[in-house]
């Protein structure tokens, strides 16, 4: 999973790849871009972004079929509400030869830093989820948590 902060823009671009039996995913294909609830319950990519220091944060689910959702809280799953951004996401995916990638351009507005947790929920054809990230904080995977937010951005010049 990797972020990057293009110098000059004000979004983010993400890309989230997993390798081997992807076979085994349950990964819709590309419909209707647009905000859908629930996409935690089967295979999405998430994002979690902090301010350095706050108790509120965002989180962004993306799914494989362009679905999208973002979230802002006040605190630890408190106070969630709709968060409005300035456009919707790009989400593209791609599945080949036991590899899966999934694109997002996410516009924001301008932040001199930001603390980032990366996630992904993923659903095999059996119907079981397991849940992966750069880091679970807790034994249990909790993306909520403020300490599975492990990347420090610095807003590039």
């Amino acid at each position: 999973m990797s972020l990057d902060w293009p110098a000059g823009e004000a979004g983010l671009r993400l890309q989230y790849v997993m390798e081997g039996e992807v076979e085994q995913l349950r990964i819709p294909p590309a419909g209707e871009p647009r905000r859908t609830d629930g996409l935690w319950r089967a295979t999405c990519c998430e994002l979690f972004l902090r301010t350095p220091g706050g108790a509120a944060y965002r989180e962004f689910n993306f799914a494989p079929s362009g679905e999208w959702a973002a979230w802002q809280f006040t605190g630890r799953r408190e106070g969630m509400r709709p968060l409005e951004l300035p456009a919707p996401p790009r989400v593209s995916s791609a599945l080949k030869h036991g590899r899966w990638q999934l694109d997002v351009d996410l516009p924001l507005a301008a932040e001199p830093a930001l603390e980032a947790g990366l996630a992904a929920v993923l659903l095999d054809r059996q119907g079981g989820l397991s849940y992966w990230a750069l880091a679970h904080a807790g034994e249990r995977p909790d993306f909520h948590d403020p300490a599975s937010c492990t990347l420090r951005l610095e807003r590039p010049a």
